[in-house]
C-alpha cells in the first residue's frame, strides 16, 4: 500500500488535481466570508445568538436614532439656540481666536512685540473684527447644517417611534407624548429621571445595549426623557430577518470550516511534495516561475491582496455574480507564487534567490575581486590599455617614453632582487635581518610583510627559551620546596627509632604531622597547577553572585582578617550583578589572591576590592599594599608558578599564581599591576545572560 501511495503521491497529474482542490477551497473560504460582509457585516457572532433580542441586529435598530437624539438635545437643542452661539464651545472658539491672532501676529504690520500680549490682542480685536464675525458665522453655519442633517435624518424614521424632550425641545415622530402610551408596544426602552425601562427582559441580557446606554449617561437625567418603541409589524419584519441572516452566517460558516479545512490539508500536501519527484528524490526541481527572484513574487503576493479588496469594494452591488470570476485567477497566482517560494524555502535558496540579495552579492563580488586583485592588477590594467596610448599620443617623443619605461623596470627589479637576497639571508637563520625595500608599492609591502613574519619567529623562539627557562626554574624551585619538608620527615623518623623519652616522642610525632601535611599541600598545589596549566580541568558554568560570595569568602577567613588587623573596603553596584562561572574554580581563584594578600600586605593596611558592571562582563579588582618593597615587575608575576618574593622567605608554594590559567578557562581575563608597593589584580569574567534577553 506504502508503494502504491509513494508511486501516486508525487505524480503531476496529482499535484495538480490537488492544486486544483487547493484553489477551490481557498475561493470557497473567501467567498464565504464575503457573503457574512455582505449579508451581515462580516459578523459571525449571529451564529452564537440564540434570540432577537439579545442580538447586535436590534440594539443598531435604534443605535444611531438614540445618539442623534444625544446630539440634538445635549448640543443643538433648536435653531435660536445656534444662532446665538450656543453651540461654540470656548476651547473651541479659544483655538479659533488663536489662529486668527497667529495670522495678525505674522501679517499685521500693527502688531509690535515690545508691547504686552494684552495690548497686542486688543489691537488684534479692533483690527480682525470683520474676520472674527466671519469665523464665528462660519461656524454657526455648519452647526446650523448639521442640526438640520440631523432633523432631515429623524423623518425618516418611521419606526421605532420615538419621544425625547428636554423639557424645552422636543423632538418626536408620533403624537404620543405620555411614558404609559409607550409601554404599551411589545418592545420599548424608557429613559427618565435617572431610571431605565427596558422591555422584553431579555434584553437586559444584550451584550451590546452598553453601546446604545452609553449616549444616554451624557445627557441631564434631571430633565431629559427619551421614550422609544417597537411596533409588532417591525418587530416580527426584523424578526424573521434575523433569522434568515443567522441562517445564511451559519450555513457560510459551516461552508468556510468546511473549505478551509480542504484547503490546509490539500495546501499542506502540496508543501510537502512540491518540487520533488518522490519522498526519496534529494534534488529540488525549479521551472521558469522559479526563476522570478523571490522578493518580486512575495510583492506581487502583497499587491494581490489589495487588487482584490478593491476588485471586491468596487462590484459590491452585483458581488454575487463577478466574486468567483475574481477570486479565482488571484487565488490560482497567489497559491502558485507561494509555492514556488515554499520550493526555494526547501531548496535553502530563500534569501539567496532575491534580487536585492544579488545586486548586493554581485556589488560585493565585484569590489572583493579588485580588493583581492591588489594594485598589480589594476597597474598591470592601466599599463596594457594606456602605454599604447600613451606612445601613440607621444610618438614624437618615444624615446622619451621607452626611458621612462625602463627606468621604472629597473626599479622594480631591484626591489624584486633585494627580497630575493634578503629572503634567502633569513632563511639561513639570520632572524635579525631586515629587508629594505622602500616605498609604499607592492614590493614595499611584501617586505614589510616578510619583516613582521621575521619578528613572528623572533617572538616565538624567544617566548620558548623563556618557557624552558620557566620550566627549570619551576623545577628547582618545587623541588627545594618538597626537599625542606621531606628531609625534615626523614631526619625526625631517625630521630624515632632511637627515642626512649615519651614527650619528646609526642614532640616528634607533632613536627612529623606538620611537615607530612606541608608536604601535602604542596602535592595537592603541584598537581592542581599542572591541571590548570594543561586546561584539563573540568569547566561547570553556573549562574553566580559575586558580591555574596566574596562576602561569604570574607566571612570564612576573618579569623585571618583579624590576625593581621587589615580592613576590607567592598565597592560594588547596588543591583544584584550575576556572572557565569564555575563557582569552585572562581572561589579558588579568590581564595589565592586573599592567601596572596595575607602573606604579603602590610599588617593594619586595607585592602580595597572593588566590582563593576562593564556591560557584557563584570570587573573584580583586589587591591593592597605590600609590607615589603616590591622589587619585581607585574610581567614576571603574571608568569606561572612565579613566587610573589624573589628571597623566598614566606611559607607559599609559590604555585598559588596560576589564577590567570583558573581563569581564562572560565571565559576570564586576569591582569596584575604594579605602582610602588600597591599591588591590584583584576579579574574579568562574563556577565549571567538571562533567558529573556
Amino acid at each position: 500500500m506504502d508503494i502504491k501511495l509513494e508511486k501516486y503521491s508525487h505524480l503531476f497529474i496529482t499535484k495538480v488535481v490537488v492544486f486544483i482542490i487547493a484553489a477551490i477551497c481557498l475561493t470557497g473560504v473567501m467567498k464565504a466570508f464575503v457573503e457574512v460582509v455582505v449579508e451581515n457585516d462580516g459578523d459571525f457572532s449571529i451564529v452564537m445568538e440564540d434570540h432577537y433580542f439579545k442580538s447586535r441586529s436590534y440594539v443598531q435598530e435604534s443605535d444611531s436614532l438614540v445618539g442623534n437624539l444625544t446630539i440634538l438635545l445635549e448640543e443643538y437643542k433648536n435653531e435660536d439656540h445656534i444662532l446665538s452661539g450656543g453651540t461654540i464651545g470656548e476651547d473651541e472658539w479659544r483655538n479659533v481666536e488663536e489662529n486668527l491672532f497667529s495670522d495678525f501676529k505674522f501679517h499685521s504690520k500693527s502688531y509690535n512685540p515690545e508691547l504686552t500680549k494684552e495690548k497686542n490682542h486688543e489691537m488684534f480685536k479692533q483690527e480682525y473684527v470683520d474676520e472674527i464675525s466671519q469665523a464665528k458665522e462660519k461656524m454657526i453655519k455648519n452647526d446650523l447644517k448639521e442640526y438640520h442633517l440631523l432633523m432631515q435624518n429623524l423623518e425618516e424614521y418611521e419606526v421605532p417611534l420615538f419621544y425625547a424632550s428636554d423639557g424645552t425641545n422636543v423632538f418626536t415622530n408620533t403624537t404620543m407624548t405620555e411614558k404609559k402610551k409607550f409601554e404599551n408596544y411589545p418592545s420599548y426602552m424608557i429613559f427618565e429621571n435617572y431610571k431605565q425601562e427596558i422591555f422584553p427582559n431579555e434584553l437586559k441580557e444584550n451584550e451590546y445595549l452598553y453601546g446604545l446606554t452609553q449616549h444616554i449617561d451624557r445627557l441631564d437625567p434631571e430633565n431629559t426623557i427619551i421614550y422609544v418603541a417597537f411596533t409588532e409589524e417591525f418587530l416580527d419584519s426584523k424578526t424573521k430577518e434575523w433569522h434568515e441572516n443567522k441562517a445564511i452566517v451559519t450555513k457560510n460558516l459551516y461552508k468556510l470550516v468546511g473549505f478551509l479545512t480542504g484547503f490546509i490539508l490539500s495546501f499542506f500536501y502540496l508543501v510537502l511534495v512540491i518540487g520533488r519527484k518522490s519522498f526519496k528524490d534529494q534534488e529540488l526541481h525549479l521551472y521558469t516561475i522559479d526563476r522570478i527572484y523571490n522578493d518580486i513574487k512575495i510583492v506581487i503576493g502583497i499587491l494581490l491582496i489589495p487588487l482584490w479588496v478593491s476588485l471586491v469594494d468596487e462590484l459590491f452591488e452585483k458581488i454575487t455574480i463577478f466574486l468567483i470570476p475574481i477570486t479565482v485567477p488571484i487565488t490560482i497566482v497567489g497559491l502558485v507564487l507561494f509555492l514556488s517560494l515554499v520550493k526555494h524555502f526547501k531548496n535553502k535558496t530563500f534569501f539567496k534567490h532575491t534580487l536585492i540579495f544579488n545586486l548586493f552579492y554581485n556589488l560585493v563580488k565585484f569590489v572583493g575581486d579588485v580588493y583581492r586583485s591588489g594594485s598589480v592588477g589594476v597597474k598591470t590594467v592601466l599599463i596594457v590599455i594606456a602605454y599604447p596610448i600613451l606612445v601613440a599620443l607621444t610618438f614624437f617623443m618615444f624615446p622619451v617614453t621607452i626611458g621612462i619605461a625602463a627606468w621604472f623596470a629597473y626599479k622594480k627589479i631591484k626591489a624584486f632582487k633585494a627580497l630575493q637576497e634578503g629572503v634567502e639571508t633569513i632563511k639561513d637563520g639570520n632572524l635579525q635581518h631586515r629587508i629594505e625595500v622602500s616605498g609604499t608599492g607592492e614590493f614595499g609591502r611584501l617586505a614589510s610583510n616578510i619583516n613582521s613574519i621575521t619578528d613572528g619567529l623572533k617572538k616565538a623562539v624567544d617566548s620558548e627559551l623563556k618557557s624552558e627557562r620557566l620550566k627549570t626554574e619551576l623545577i628547582t624551585n618545587v623541588s627545594h620546596d618538597i626537599r625542606t619538608p621531606l628531609t625534615s620527615i626523614i631526619t625526625y623518623v631517625d630521630l624515632l627509632k632511637n627515642e626512649k623519652d615519651s614527650s619528646k616522642t609526642e614532640e616528634y610525632i607533632e613536627v612529623l604531622e606538620q611537615k607530612s601535611k606541608r608536604l601535602k599541600i604542596l602535592t595537592d598545589d603541584l598537581f592542581e597547577a599542572a591541571k590548570a596549566s594543561s586546561g584539563n580541568i573540568p569547566v561547570t558554568y553556573e549562574k553566580i553572585d559575586i558580591v555574596s560570595l566574596i562576602t561569604q569568602g570574607l566571612g570564612e577567613v576573618n579569623d585571618k582578617i583579624q590576625a593581621m588587623d587589615l580592613e576590607f573596603k567592598m565597592n560594588y553596584p547596588k543591583d544584584k550583578l550575576y556572572i557565569t562561572a564555575d563557582g569552585k574554580l572562581l572561589w579558588r581563584s579568590i581564595e589565592n589572591l586573599l592567601s596572596n594578600i595575607f602573606n604579603y600586605a602590610a599588617d593594619g593596611s586595607r585592602v580595597y576590592i572593588d566590582i563593576e558592571d562593564l556591560g557584557n562582563e563584570m570587573l573584580l579588582t583586589f587591591k593592597n599594599i605590600s609590607a615589603t618593597e616590591l622589587n619585581i615587575s607585574a610581567d614576571e608575576l603574571m608568569e606561572r608558578f612565579k613566587r610573589g618574593d624573589e628571597s623566598r622567605t614566606s611559607q607559599g608554594s609559590g604555585l598559588g599564581l596560576s589564577i590567570a590559567n583558573l581563569i581564562e578557562i572560565q571565559m576570564g581575563r586576569f591582569n596584575i599591576h604594579v605602582d610602588g608597593d600597591l599591588f591590584k589584580a583584576s579579574i574579568h569574567l562574563p556577565k549571567y545572560k538571562f533567558s529573556n534577553e
